[in-house]
């Protein structure tokens, strides 16, 4: 199941040149607005060896997204842009079924890696500024707090937000579908797509 044959074409920014252009930037970005351009050589070979770990990560992710849910990697983005916007529904069956099981591995992931990786995150975003201000460095520490408050609150809200959107746009497909999305045959191919409601760990504010 190719993204041609659903009649789409691959957007730009979902291939992996733009993937690693996007961290590229903002990588070299955030470590001038901080560091000055005095180390601007060590800051983009950074870049350039960060952006070429994120970028492997990401495709790799998504091919493992592809074969878990039955569609092609590159169908994979789209997907998750109308899961976040819960957006219409797919109107191809065997698309709804890949759509329901994309949103259960991620709220499986969420319910099996939320208890460590805010907290991981937080002590990065924290822990950084504090050895700035232990070396002296207010200015830049000052900004690595106002940064990573920024950040985890916008991390928190997001998540909070794709954990209701995905509840809800399974639930829309659940319901279209009549207990199985795209009808017995899909059901049959992909797996079953029924279960009970997400517990705790996938509602909102959890």
């Amino acid at each position: 199941m190719g993204s041609q044959g659903h009649g789409q074409v691959q957007r730009w920014q979902d291939r992996w040149w733009a993937v690693a252009l996007l961290v590229l930037v903002v990588w070299v970005g955030i470590r001038l607005a901080f560091d000055g351009w005095s180390g601007w050589p060590g800051i983009l070979v950074g870049g350039f060896v960060y952006a070429g770990f994120m970028t492997w990560y990401v495709m790799r992710r998504r091919r493992r997204d592809a074969r878990a849910v039955g569609t092609d990697a590159a169908r994979v983005p789209e997907l998750e842009r109308q899961i976040a916007k819960n957006g219409e529904l797919p109107q191809d069956p065997a698309e709804q079924v890949a759509m329901v099981r994309l949103i259960r591995r991620r709220e499986e992931k969420l319910r099996r890696h939320s208890w460590w990786a805010f907290p991981l995150l937080g002590l990065v975003l924290f822990g950084t500024p504090m050895l700035w201000f232990a070396a002296g460095k207010v200015a830049a520490g000052l900004w690595g707090v106002g940064f990573g408050a920024a950040f985890l609150g916008w991390m928190v809200w997001f998540n909070r937000r794709f954990v209701r959107r995905m509840a809800g746009m399974r639930q829309r497909i659940e319901g279209v579908g009549g207990g199985l999305a795209g009808g017995p045959e899909a059901g049959s191919a992909a797996g079953p797509v029924m279960g009970p409601p997400a517990g705790p760990g996938t509602a909102p504010g959890h």
